[in-house]
């Protein structure tokens, strides 16, 4: 029963990978731990795995990050190293020294409301092949105990003005000392003003982005077009400025004309070693681009912009994603930043508009205390 749940959604690698993970731990808690049938499963027997997830035996903890299974001679076999739940640290922590500890580990909220919509739609999956009568997801009426209610208004992790100029200027600079360095400003560029996910920059079963993706309608308007999120195809509306970075890529580093021609396969992101060769791992990737938050986080210090520095420095690469979408929604239409960026609906658009944050802390900058 779990393997055809699993099986509907073999469409997407990420996808997968997640729901696998949460029935894996799911299973394996019903079995050794509560003994019982997924089928028997009652709303406590739900509220006693959720207490279990947030405070698991540290033997079910892994100090590092180890695949479900390894491979000898094309056969796989379960890795000995691997555990249910995984503790980490921000990059924060890591640069601070500190070590990991399966003492302090933490089941995040965000962790936990993933989880209650992976087991609900596999309950949801029982009820409609007539396996289970009720979901005892639904009938936990509580869930405010387990999940955090949100405010309405969040602030948009993303890079400050200052942040990404400092960024792209360093890496502008790098370029011009060495020109393998384009490919750097080239990556800033896509994931800033395409708002692409990393994900997007890399060959998976599904999609190889290539300069191909780049082309120009009837009337001169150039697109890129992308396999995102949830298989979904979309086109993004490229700016003059994007197009004057992807020229500028081409021309430098690649050694190709300005433009892509039709249908060319030259990958989007090539390996750096191999210019015929796409980039098959998001990990390089993220790698390089932290060391430009980093690099840029040295330079804020030594100008004296320390808190722009610090905060720089807890940055993940896919605030770039973010700040692009949200100095584009303060001049652009909310549908068309909502298209480009893939998003389902209007809403999610919506959390970038900080207008209402600005004024809220406009307003409270008049409050006395004496």
């Amino acid at each position: 029963m779990a393997l055809n749940f699993l099986y509907s959604y073999r469409g997407s690698a990420d996808t997968f990978s997640a729901y696998r993970r949460e029935m894996e731990r799911f299973l394996q808690w019903s079995w050794f731990v509560q003994k019982k049938s997924i089928l028997d499963h009652k709303r406590e027997d739900i509220e006693s795995f959720i207490e279990f997830c947030l405070k698991p035996p540290k033997s079910w903890i892994g100090l590092k990050k180890a695949t479900r299974f390894k491979k000898l001679d094309g056969v796989s076999y379960p890795n000995p190293e691997w555990r249910p739940f995984e503790a980490h640290l921000t990059k924060k922590d890591h640069k601070d020294g500190l070590e990991l500890n399966k003492a302090t580990y933490q089941f995040s909220q965000p962790a936990l409301k993933v989880m209650f919509g992976i087991l609900s739609s596999f309950y949801n999956f029982l009820l409609q092949e007539g396996n289970v009568q009720a979901n005892p997801i639904v009938l936990i009426r509580q869930k405010s105990k387990f999940i955090r209610k949100q405010t309405k208004t969040q602030i948009v992790r993303r890079l400050s003005n200052q942040q990404w100029e400092t960024v792209i200027h360093l890496a502008k600079e790098q370029a011009q000392r060495d020109r393998h360095h384009e490919r750097t400003v080239f990556i800033l560029s896509c994931l800033y003003g395409m708002y692409l996910r990393i994900s997007e920059l890399v060959e998976n079963s599904r999609w190889m982005p290539t300069m191909g993706d780049f082309f120009k309608d009837s009337e001169n308007n150039w697109w890129f077009k992308t396999v995102g999120k949830g298989n979904k195809e979309r086109q993004i509306a490229v700016s003059d400025a994007m197009l004057s970075a992807l020229r500028h890529y081409r021309e430098t580093h690649l050694r190709l004309p300005p433009t892509p021609m039709p249908n060319e396969q030259t990958p989007l992101i090539s390996h750096l070693k191999n210019p015929h060769k796409p980039m098959t791992s998001v990990r390089p990737i993220r790698v390089l681009v932290q060391e430009c938050f980093d690099q840029a986080a040295s330079h804020l210090e030594k100008q004296g912009n320390h808190e722009e520095a610090v905060a720089l420095r807890v940055a993940t690469v896919h605030w770039l994603r973010h700040t692009g979408i949200s100095e584009d929604v303060k001049h652009r239409p909310r549908e068309h930043v909502r298209d480009d960026a893939g998003h389902s609906s209007s809403a999610i658009t919506d959390r970038y508009i900080d207008i209402e944050l600005r004024e809220r802390a406009k307003s409270a900058k008049k409050k006395v205390i004496v």
